[in-house]
């Protein structure tokens, strides 16, 4: 239990204070039906372009609005994650647009989302963390 705690607080130092937010988001996208169903929504409602750029690992991630996003995910998807996080739905979406390609970046290394990802998002999430935290 000492060493969770412990683990926690350094995740929370590493992510300024964002932890539990990062684990929120997460969660919300393993609510949305995975990281594939996301991805998939974000390019039948426009931002291909983009999203493109997250998964490459040849360009820098070229940024998204909260806006954009509410379009393409859905008011209703994003206010779910305002729930979860205790905020109105444009703070979510403003911080889903700043959140979102990190997290689509990391996942994808490649240039595509690991088949880990795929199978269970917050393991591995929570591998990248180490990964960062530990090298």
């Amino acid at each position: 239990m000492i060493i969770m705690g412990l683990f926690d607080d350094v995740v929370g130092a590493f992510l300024k204070g964002d932890a539990g937010k990062y684990q929120a988001i997460l969660s919300w996208v393993e609510e949305q039906g995975g990281i594939q169903v996301l991805l998939e929504k974000l390019q039948s409602g426009g931002l291909g372009a983009i999203l493109s750029t997250w998964l490459s690992n040849q360009q820098s991630n070229q940024p998204v609005s909260g806006e954009q996003l509410e379009s393409a995910l859905g008011t209703n998807a994003v206010s779910d994650l305002g729930q979860k996080l205790g905020v109105d739905t444009s703070t979510a979406s403003s911080l889903l647009a700043e959140q979102l390609p990190k997290i689509i970046d990391a996942l994808s290394p490649q240039g595509e989302v690991s088949p880990q990802a795929n199978n269970d998002l917050l393991s591995a999430g929570m591998e990248l963390l180490k990964g960062k935290l530990f090298r």
